[in-house]
């Protein structure tokens, strides 16, 4: 190598590393160049601009928020307490055993007013005496006037009055005459028959007696009552009772084969049938004579009735409303000559001449 000669080294490396730096912003300086070529923009003019993107509004819709809950109520049950039943207030008006007209039907009415929302009609009474237009009585125990069938239409047909047909039973003046004589209650020689009151009696273990009496409640049935109430129903108690042929089977099984079939005949037309018994028949459970008993009669009636006197309707009604065995019995009436203050319940007010 000449003496005093040195590599000039230091020149030759500085240029190249700036070089090197320059390429590199170079190349840089390319791609930023591309990467904003999408956001150049030309105005009308043609003079480049840049327009640099919008921050675009988030679309995705926030959660709904759920919605916001009622306090729950406790489970509550509704207790509905029914409220007492308010006394009956049914009463029934009886007319007097009479033909009956037009015109003194209209009388009865009014002189009840808007007391009574019920009344009787005797159709048979306790002689034996029909009074309707019956194809079945005997003849000669019809007795009506003019105008007695149109009476019974006005009662019948009056929506706002319940109507109610007394129908006595066994006492009868006429119909054990009928068909020589094979329905009459008679004494133990069995030639004569029995007489109580001076009037003969029906035999109700005699067929015959029971399809008699079957026959008037059908076609008082038919005639449109509400209710059939059936009186004078046991045997005879005057005269000489020793004397009566009861045949064999016991009175009690004998009146109730007698409602029995009277209840069916009446049932069809959708008519009560009731029974009225004497006071000592429900008092003191039976009357002997008669053959009635309670614990028989409320197996077939609707209701029962009994003549008393004031103050002993509570008595008589818990003593038929709690009698043992097949009690059918809905309700019990007594029959005043007066309304009784003591008593706030249904009752059936008799006629003052009755």
């Amino acid at each position: 190598m000449a003496r005093g000669y040195r590599n000039y080294r230091g020149r030759t490396s500085k240029g190249k590393i700036a070089l090197a730096v320059l390429l590199v912003f170079i190349i840089l300086a390319a791609l930023s160049a591309l990467a904003m070529q999408r956001y150049v923009a030309y105005d009308e003019n043609g003079t480049p601009f840049l327009r640099l993107p919008e921050r675009q509004p988030d679309t995705a819709s926030p959660p709904e928020a759920p919605p916001a809950r009622e306090p729950e109520e406790p489970d509550s049950l509704e207790v509905i307490v029914p409220e007492p039943e308010e006394p009956s207030v049914f009463q029934v008006y009886s007319l007097t055993a009479a033909p009956l007209t037009p015109a003194a039907w209209e009388a009865a009415r009014a002189e009840m007013g808007d007391t009574f929302s019920g009344v009787t009609v005797t159709l048979k009474d306790a002689r034996g005496t029909v009074y309707f237009a019956s194809q079945t009585a005997a003849e000669k125990a019809v007795k009506t006037v003019q105008g007695t069938t149109e009476a019974l239409g006005l009662i019948t047909g009056d929506e706002e009055l319940y109507a109610i047909a007394r129908l006595s039973c066994l006492p009868d003046a006429f119909a054990p005459y009928m068909n020589n004589d094979p329905m009459g209650l008679k004494n133990r020689t069995n030639g004569n028959m029995f007489r109580s009151g001076g009037t003969t009696w029906l035999d109700p273990g005699k067929p015959a007696s029971r399809e008699y009496l079957c026959g008037l409640a059908r076609e008082i049935a038919e005639l449109g009552f509400d209710e059939i109430l059936l009186t004078d129903t046991g045997y005879p108690t005057q005269g000489e009772l020793d004397t009566i042929n009861y045949g064999s089977s016991p009175m009690e099984e004998t009146l109730a084969l007698l409602w029995a079939e009277l209840r069916q005949t009446v049932e069809p037309y959708g008519v009560k049938l009731s029974i009225e018994l004497p006071e000592a028949a429900v008092s003191d459970g039976r009357e002997a004579a008669s053959g009635l008993t309670l614990a028989q009669a409320v197996r077939y009636a609707d209701r029962v009735y009994t003549v008393t006197a004031p103050g002993q309707a509570e008595i008589l009604s818990n003593l038929v409303l709690q009698a043992e065995g097949e009690n059918l019995v809905q309700e019990f009436l007594p029959e005043l000559t007066a309304p009784d203050p003591q008593w706030g319940g249904p009752f059936l007010l008799l006629p003052a001449a009755e």
